[in-house]
């Protein structure tokens, strides 16, 4: 049986909450790093790659809360929420509105971010691709064009992960050989079609219920796997998150969330994964 394990994008609260889930179900006697597959996006390339490098999740969470306190750049909303009504808009191919966010994302000169969000895959505890199959998804800035980097693509993990979480007219693109890269998650929140051929596949959504589900569901069919399940923070997690995913007060109140919840998922988890 191939499993796989979709992990999606929500900021801190996302990394934080996904590695509560992780760390909660494995005390339950469930342990999603078996998977054959790991896909993250966003905050979900840094959760799957700390599983995929045998990383302690709880002492890496531990040791953001107490060490990143900011500062982060000020967000001018008005972009971010332009981004948005472009990538939702059903009018325009989504290639070319992943194009024009990163001709936005291009446009704005972040200097602020630029520190922040290099520091994103400098404090990995481990640097260097792992021998399993971990993607990590972004999005060429310039083009548009979606890309998974994987220990073949040639690039530095830190990297890698850096431009999955750039999120557009927040943070700067990251560039990797000469092009600038974006968020995985202006493609996708998930990414869950990248699982295509996965017999089981279990997917970590922070922010289910900000996009149409249908999207998920149409990602998921297009896998052809034969038993899938979502699990999205649930109503106590989603007081937790508040109104800015990005908070760095989030780091153990979301890690705690997630923990406090995994019991609850794990028949639902359990069911599919074994």
């Amino acid at each position: 049986m191939t499993r796989a394990l979709v992990l999606g994008g929500g900021g801190i609260a996302g990394i934080a909450w996904e590695a509560g889930i992780v760390t909660g179900l494995r005390r339950e006697g469930l342990d999603l790093g078996t998977a054959d597959t790991i896909i993250g996006t966003s905050a979900g390339s840094v959760v799957g790659t700390l599983i995929a490098t045998g990383a302690d999740l709880e002492q890496a969470v531990a040791k953001q809360s107490t060490t990143d306190h900011g500062p982060r750049p000020p967000v001018d909303m008005a972009p971010v929420m332009q981004a948005f009504g472009i990538l939702f808009d059903p009018r325009v191919d989504p290639k070319e509105a992943r194009r024009r966010v990163g001709e936005l994302a291009l446009a704005l000169p972040i200097v602020e971010g630029m520190a922040r969000i290099e520091s994103v895959g400098s404090r990995l505890p481990v640097k260097v691709w792992p021998d399993r199959d971990l993607q990590v998804t972004a999005v060429d800035a310039a083009t548009g064009q979606f890309v998974v980097w994987t220990h073949e693509s040639g690039v530095d993990l830190p990297l890698a992960v850096a431009s999955s979480c750039a999120v557009p007219c927040v943070y700067p693109p990251v560039e990797i050989n000469g092009a600038r890269y974006m968020d995985g998650g202006v493609r996708s929140g998930t990414n869950a079609d990248l699982a295509k051929g996965a017999e089981t596949v279990v997917v970590l959504e922070p922010l289910i219920g900000m996009v149409p589900p249908e999207r998920l569901a149409r990602e998921l069919e297009k896998t052809g796997a034969a038993r899938t399940t979502t699990v999205g923070p649930d109503a106590a997690a989603k007081a937790v998150f508040g109104t800015d995913v990005l908070d760095p007060g989030l780091w153990a109140p979301a890690f705690k969330a997630g923990l406090a919840q995994a019991p609850s998922v794990a028949a639902q988890v359990g069911e599919v994964w074994n």
